[in-house]
C-alpha cells in the first residue's frame, strides 16, 4: 500500500510539470499587460503635465519647471531609465492650441509571436492655450 501512494505522488509531479508551463504564459502575459497599462498611464500623466504648462501664459512665471519637458517629466519615476523623449509645442507657432508628444520604449518580459520588442508607447495631449488676460 505503500508503493502504491509514492507512484501516485511521482504521476502528480509528473501532471504539474506538464500543466506549469501552460498555466505559466497566461502569468507573464497578464504581468506584461498590467506593466504596459501601468506606464501608459504615467506616460498619459507626463503628456498632460507637459500640454497644460505649455497651454498656462502664467505657469512659466508660477511654476517650479523651467519648461514644458521638465514639467512633462516631474511625473516620471526617477528608477525607471530611459527617460522618455518629450516633443514639447513649438513656441513661434501661432495656433491656438498646444501639443506636446511623450514617447517612451516599453520592454516585455518575453518576446511574443506578432508583437515588436520593445514597443514604444507614445501619447499625444493636445490643450487650448489659455488667454493671458482675462475679458
Amino acid at each position: 500500500m505503500r508503493s502504491g501512494s509514492c507512484l501516485r505522488c511521482g504521476a502528480s509531479a509528473v501532471e504539474l510539470a506538464l500543466v506549469l508551463p501552460v498555466l505559466g504564459l497566461p502569468f507573464v502575459f497578464a504581468v506584461d499587460f498590467a506593466r504596459l497599462y501601468f506606464y501608459y498611464s504615467i506616460i498619459t500623466n507626463c503628456a498632460r503635465n507637459g500640454a497644460l504648462w505649455a497651454s498656462d501664459p502664467t505657469a512659466a512665471l508660477e511654476s517650479p519647471y523651467g519648461n514644458a519637458t521638465a514639467a512633462a517629466l516631474a511625473d516620471w519615476p526617477a528608477h525607471v531609465s530611459p527617460t522618455p523623449t518629450v516633443t514639447p509645442p513649438h513656441p513661434e507657432l501661432s495656433t491656438p492650441n498646444v501639443q506636446v508628444t511623450v514617447t517612451w520604449p516599453f520592454t516585455t518580459l518575453l518576446s511574443y509571436p506578432g508583437l515588436p520588442n520593445p514597443i514604444n508607447l507614445t501619447r499625444t495631449v493636445q490643450m487650448r492655450k489659455a488667454p493671458s488676460a482675462p475679458n
